[in-house]
C-alpha cells in the first residue's frame, strides 16, 4: 500500500480526529507530531503531542482510557488525519465518551439518529418506568413477552420481503429492531457487543463458522 504524502504544519503538527471504530462517534481532535505518530503506529495505540505541555503523551497512560488503533486515514490533501480506534474508556477527561458534547445548534427539521441514542432510551425505560409507554410495559411484562414480539416481527419481516414490498419490509424491519433493541437491554447486551461480534466475523473463515452453527 503507497504511503501518503503528509504535510505538517509550521510547528510540526498535523490533526488527529479520533472516531470511535465501532460506533463511528467523534469522540477528540488532537495532534500528532512525527515523532508520535511513528509511536502510534507502532505501538498500535495512539499518542499525541501536547501543544500545551510541548510534549509527548499517550492516551490513558495515568487514566487507563487506552486507545486501541483500528486505522489510520490521511485526507485527500495529507493534511489531516482520521484515527479510528477501539477504546477501554472515555475519552474525555471530564469523562464524557467524547469531548464533543456541548450543542452549539440543533437542526429542528432534520431529527437525528443512532442506535446508540435508541439504546440509552429505551434502556431509560427499563431503570426509570414511565407510566404509558410501551417499552417499559414491555419490561414490566418481561422476557416471554419481550421474545414473543421479537418472534411475531421476524415473521412480519418475513412477510413483506416475500411480498417484496419494500415499504411494508422497511416497516417490518424497524419493528424487529426495536424489539430486539428491547431484547438486548433485557438480556444486558450492549450495542458494542454485537458490532464487536459482527467485526470479528471479518477474519472468520466461513467453513469455521458453519461448523459452528451445526
Amino acid at each position: 500500500m503507497e504511503q501518503p504524502t503528509l504535510k505538517f504544519d509550521e510547528k510540526g503538527l498535523i490533526p488527529a480526529i479520533v472516531q470511535d471504530y465501532y460506533t463511528k462517534q467523534v469522540l477528540t481532535l488532537a495532534y500528532m507530531n512525527r515523532e508520535s505518530l511513528e509511536i502510534s503506529i507502532r505501538e498500535r495505540k495512539t499518542c499525541f503531542f501536547s501543544r500545551s505541555r510541548q510534549e509527548l503523551w499517550r492516551k490513558g497512560e495515568t487514566s487507563g482510557n487506552r486507545q486501541h488503533i483500528a486505522s489510520i486515514y490521511a485526507d485527500c490533501d495529507g493534511d489531516a488525519l482520521v484515527v479510528e480506534v477501539v477504546k477501554d474508556g472515555p475519552a474525555c477527561h471530564t469523562g464524557s465518551e467524547s469531548c464533543f458534547f456541548q450543542p452549539l445548534y440543533i437542526s429542528e427539521e432534520i431529527t437525528p439518529f443512532s442506535y446508540d441514542g435508541l439504546y440509552e432510551l429505551i434502556r431509560g425505560r427499563k431503570t426509570e418506568p414511565k407510566e404509558g409507554s410501551y417499552t417499559t410495559y414491555l419490561f414490566e411484562k418481561g422476557l416471554d413477552k419481550i421474545l414473543k414480539k421479537v418472534g411475531e416481527e421476524c415473521t412480519e419481516v418475513i412477510i413483506g420481503g416475500a411480498k417484496r414490498d419494500k415499504e411494508e419490509t422497511v416497516y417490518e424491519i424497524a419493528d424487529l429492531a426495536y424489539h430486539v433493541m428491547v431484547l438486548m437491554v433485557e438480556a444486558g447486551i450492549g450495542m458494542k457487543d454485537v458490532t464487536a461480534e459482527l467485526a470479528r466475523r471479518h477474519v472468520v473463515d466461513h467453513k469455521v463458522k458453519q461448523e459452528r452453527m451445526k
